[in-house]
């Protein structure tokens, strides 16, 4: 397989209409380098490479596609090549296709595919789409436990071309109820004679399929699997989601959980920025920061209510940015591992006070280092500055930096305890964190320093 690959030299073959140069450069080649050259051309030259490569070729590189490249290359393909190409995709990668098409795209492909093609397509997409059966595949390699070694080798090699993954085999009694898994490798070890049943082990991690898909990542990544069985209710095994799938969910939540956490809402799918269409942008993000902003007339009506603070002191006013960065600060750190924390399973929605005193020791320590720098830099800038009859330049800094250490705590506090509020409500926790935690944080920030000048300085 070629290490790079030329999209000039592809497009160079297409436009000469070289079929045989086009085929043996893409075959040459990682499928995932030539979607990358693909999803840079014209749909013209795109729909192109697909109707002149082999059907075997052009369905890997297909699969290699983001969703919205390949929505835009379906629309130019003739019905037939298309049926083609969805019905050779994996099981899973179809059915997820499928269910990112419009209803007339999807019953205009389903009809030309075989029966069992159409069945399995419409039993993956039954299930919601970020549960484990939605990213399953059902195709599998299982054996009966009463086989010899030698007949589960001679049921690999029968069905192993048409099978995702071959790394284990998943024994099944009669009613398909899963009773063991056991590895290539083992079986390959084993002597020819030996049963299924006497090699196979019989405690086997699996998923239902009605699980949410981040609990089955978790599961491969935690114990370093190839494989993770699905089940159903009844303990039958309905598929098995590989490991190159659960990355893909890996990325995918990644991306989701990113954009929740700067409040950007829609579909959020790895790979779809460039296109999608700017609208779709602007309505993902409008909503949040629209509502943000109405709840940023807060601070101004805070601002507001202590104006006579603020005219008697107009100094005041030089410090205000440095307590609302300080605390959407301290307070967006305090967030973000804490949702990692319970994004990676370290962290239960009943660990709450056990979380928020972690936290409050962090805050105190975070508080009394900032205060004392607020309070240094307060002596430092205003040096020299006239200040009103009865206030003097140290009360000021220690009105300052008194209400930065308490917002630092608070700040702290309140990022820790959105999230777990949110864990314990079955809310995604990113949804709390910024900017809508930087927007809380703002408003309880006035409230502490005008509060804390008002108390100690008598303004």
């Amino acid at each position: 397989m070629r290490n790079s690959f030329s999209s000039a030299e592809l497009q160079r073959l297409l436009h000469t209409n070289d079929h045989k140069g086009l085929t043996a450069l893409c075959e040459a080649a990682h499928p995932a380098s030539v979607a990358h050259a693909v999803a840079e051309f014209g749909l013209r030259d795109s729909v192109a490479v697909f109707d002149q490569l082999p059907l075997h070729v052009a369905t890997d590189v297909f699969s290699h596609l983001h969703t919205a490249h390949q929505e835009r290359i379906m629309e130019g393909l003739s019905r037939r090549r298309l049926t083609g190409l969805v019905s050779s995709m994996q099981p899973d990668d179809r059915a997820a296709l499928l269910r990112s098409l419009p209803d007339r795209c999807r019953d205009a492909i389903l009809p030309g595919l075989a029966q069992a093609e159409r069945d399995d397509i419409l039993r993956l997409m039954a299930y919601p789409s970020h549960s484990a059966g939605a990213v399953m595949t059902s195709e599998y390699v299982s054996l009966a436990p009463q086989m010899s070694a030698r007949e589960a080798i001679d049921t690999f090699r029968l069905v192993a071309p048409d099978r995702e993954t071959v790394y284990y085999a998943y024994v099944l009694d009669d009613d398909r109820k899963l009773v063991g898994v056991l590895s290539l490798r083992e079986l390959i070890l084993a002597r020819p004679e030996s049963l299924v049943h006497e090699i196979m082990k019989t405690r086997v991690l699996s998923v239902r399929a009605e699980q949410d898909r981040e609990e089955a990542v978790e599961i491969i990544a935690r114990y370093n699997l190839l494989a993770l069985p699905v089940l159903d209710e009844q303990d039958r095994l309905v598929g098995i989601i590989t490991h190159d799938d659960a990355l893909d969910v890996l990325q995918n939540e990644h991306t989701e959980d990113m954009e929740k956490f700067m409040a950007i809402g829609g579909r959020h799918e790895t790979g779809t920025y460039v296109n999608t269409p700017s609208w779709r942008h602007f309505v993902n993000r409008a909503p949040w920061v629209m509502g943000l902003a109405v709840l940023g007339l807060v601070s101004g009506s805070i601002i507001h209510s202590f104006e006579d603070s603020l005219m008697h002191l107009v100094i005041l006013a030089l410090y205000m940015p440095m307590l609302a960065d300080t605390g959407g600060n301290t307070g967006s750190q305090s967030a973000t591992v804490v949702i990692r924390a319970i994004a990676l399973g370290e962290v239960k929605p009943g660990d709450g006070l056990r979380i928020m005193f972690k936290e409050l020791k962090i805050s105190l320590l975070l508080a009394a280092v900032l205060s004392v720098m607020a309070f240094g830099k307060v002596l430092l800038l205003s040096h020299g500055v006239v200040l009103p009859v009865g206030i003097s330049l140290y009360s000021l800094g220690l009105a300052v930096a008194v209400a930065l250490g308490v917002q630092v705590v608070t700040a702290t506090l309140v990022g820790a305890m959105l999230p777990m509020i949110a864990s314990r409500l079955r809310m995604d926790p990113a949804v709390v964190a910024s900017p809508a935690l930087t927007t809380v944080v703002d408003i309880t920030g006035l409230l502490i320093y005008f509060t804390t000048a008002r108390l100690l300085l008598g303004v």
